[in-house]
């Protein structure tokens, strides 16, 4: 067998189990990494050190930078008293709570992550919800939605933008200054279309609007001057991402300094007793770290034994270097693709397509942060990023912040089907994706 049929097998293989969900990605991901090494698709070298070929260590610690950071937040009780703000802003009326709401996780989902933000606000809404004798299902399918918009507009919004970024050599303000307009007018029109669908069907009974009125959200704080702490370190990291580029640090450097300068904080704050327990280290979702290492290794294999560069070829061969038709072809191809699969892995083996297109197109070029921001090449990583994210929300298993949605109503006692997700987040997916369209027309291909 040659060792383009054998990368294809393993890596179609793996794809295929991941899809079914019946074994968990993370050990799909690295056996079929191991499958790469052990059988020579790449060697260990490859897979563990080259920049072309191996893990991109990058995007690997910057996730891990922001877990530890997340892991520390949470102790302050900032997202519960942002959630009782939000109850009580709205006056406890369950449209209003449910926009607030869906503000508050896109917001939030943009400075940190979709999945870590809905890990943490499904179970405050879950609690409100409770307190208001409100069926969440609404709440919570339409926060997964939000999250996903919100994390659209930042390089951390979202994993899909940190491996982007971290192939195009693309900074945060540069994510924020392109994506963050449209993400802010698709949000907009999405809580135009909340009111459609749930405007005039939701109430709840006076007496439980007064208990959610009476709460006080500072008794979800114990420690106030560690809040005040995190929250000016919070907001140092995230200046830090904007100016990374004028300052010569990568993201994944400002995000592990940020995580050892809260840790010190935690430690210094804790009993002797507790001294030496490493939680924050601990709680870092180590599986999606793997199931990352495990991929990577996965597409550096299609990547050396040319099956991609020969897919590069195929798409210039079908658009004819045609700006605009590569450009559409990449979104919609990405948003339909992203909703039928996880988003991560489909951008793990689209990033080096893209490269390889420039490559194709612009093969007098040898410089490669030249290469990945010609002008005819930048419009298809914007196209790439809108893809992937807002396809993400056209099914259940789209995006991974939808699994975690999912996965916590079920804990909870609530069931969220396939085709109660399908009828409302694919229909957003497709208006997302066709203003999409038209930003990026009017922006790079008129």
């Amino acid at each position: 067998m040659s060792s383009m049929s054998l990368a294809l097998l393993i890596f179609g293989v793996s794809y295929l189990v991941i899809m079914t969900e019946r074994i968990h990605k993370t050990i799909v991901a690295l056996f079929g990494a191991a499958l790469m090494i052990g059988l020579g698709v790449v060697s260990q070298d490859e897979a563990f050190y080259s920049h072309e070929f191996g893990v991109d260590y990058n995007v690997v610690f910057l996730l891990i930078g922001m877990m530890v950071i997340i892991n520390i937040v949470r102790e302050t009780g900032l997202f519960e008293v942002l959630a009782i703000w939000a109850a009580q802003r709205a006056d406890a009326k369950p449209f209003r709570l449910l926009v607030l709401l869906a503000l508050l996780t896109a917001g939030l989902s943009a400075m940190l992550d979709n999945v870590t933000t809905v890990l943490l606000m499904a179970p405050v809404t879950l609690s409100i919800a409770k307190r208001l004798d409100l069926n969440p299902i609404s709440f919570l399918v339409t926060e997964a939605l939000a999250s996903n918009i919100g994390g659209t507009a930042t390089l951390v919004g979202d994993p899909p933008n940190i491996m982007i970024a971290s192939k195009a050599e693309l900074s945060y303000l540069d994510f924020l200054i392109v994506l963050g307009p449209i993400a802010v007018v698709i949000m907009a029109l999405f809580v135009a279309a909340l009111w459609v669908v749930f405007g005039r069907t939701m109430t709840v009974a006076p007496h439980l609007q007064t208990a959610v009125l009476e709460l006080n959200s500072r008794e979800a704080v114990q420690d106030r001057p560690f809040l005040h702490r995190c929250l000016w370190l919070l907001g140092i990291v995230n200046v830090g991402f904007c100016l990374h580029s004028l300052i010569h640090l990568e993201p994944a450097t400002i995000a592990l300094l940020g995580a050892s300068l809260f840790m010190l904080m935690g430690h210094a704050r804790r009993k002797p007793e507790d001294a030496e327990e490493l939680s924050y280290l601990t709680d870092v979702e180590w599986k999606t770290i793997f199931f990352f290492i495990g991929l990577f290794v996965l597409v550096g294999g299609l990547v050396k034994v040319g099956v991609i560069r020969y897919l590069a070829d195929q798409l210039v061969a079908v658009t004819r270097g045609n700006l605009a038709g590569s450009t559409m072809a990449v979104l919609w191809g990405s948003a339909i693709l992203s909703a039928a699969v996880d988003n991560i892995p489909y951008v793990a083996a689209m990033n080096p397509l893209i490269v390889d297109l420039a490559r194709s197109l612009h093969p007098d070029i040898s410089d490669y942060a030249t290469l990945v921001h010609q002008p005819d090449i930048i419009p298809l990583w914007w196209a790439l990023a809108l893809g992937a994210c807002l396809g993400g929300n056209g099914t259940l298993i789209g995006a991974s912040a939808n699994v975690v949605i999912v996965d916590l109503a079920r804990k909870a006692g609530y069931r969220i089907t396939f085709w109660q997700f399908f009828k409302f987040g694919f229909p957003v997916m497709l208006g997302s994706i066709t203003l999409s369209a038209v930003y990026l027309w009017m922006i790079f291909l008129r």
